[in-house]
């Protein structure tokens, strides 16, 4: 079955004489209370704008302080590497010269000491020619070159 409900009657709380009165006055309040953290944000805001301001200056010359400390220590780093590779480039380029002279030297191929040690042969075999020879000897005359006549 259904039961019925009960109705009860509402009745209206008694209300101090000076409700609306403290409404307004709360609302004042708080309307001032508004203004109050508006004007201090603002200063504040104004000083607080400066201070990030120097704080990204300083964060800027210790970044460029870590990005130039970064450059060196990279050239460095490519320097030597470079020295590096150029030590090895003519350690290779020497291995290199001495294989292509002992194979020119198995094929019987003659190097520059060898001939400049036959050059000097040759030169004391002249000199002990001349020697030998009385070094008076004049050199043959050269030949005229023959002439021509110009066709007509």
């Amino acid at each position: 079955m259904a039961s019925k409900t009960k109705s009860r009657k509402r009745t209206a709380r008694a209300t101090p004489e000076g409700f609306p009165q403290s409404v307004a006055e709360s609302a004042q309040k708080i309307w001032l209370a508004g203004l109050g953290a508006f004007a201090r944000a603002r200063s504040e805001g104004d000083k607080m704008f400066e201070l990030l301001v120097e704080r990204g200056q300083s964060l800027r010359g210790q970044a460029r302080t870590v990005a130039d400390q970064a450059f060196k220590n990279v050239r460095a780093q490519a320097d030597a590497t470079a020295a590096t590779a150029a030590g090895k480039w003519d350690k290779l380029e020497q291995v290199f010269e001495e294989r292509v002279a002992r194979s020119l030297g198995r094929l019987g191929v003659l190097t520059n000491k060898d001939i400049d040690a036959l050059a000097k042969q040759v030169e004391q075999l002249n000199a002990s020619l001349k020697s030998l020879s009385g070094g008076s000897r004049k050199a043959p005359a050269k030949k005229k070159a023959a002439t021509r006549k110009a066709r007509k």
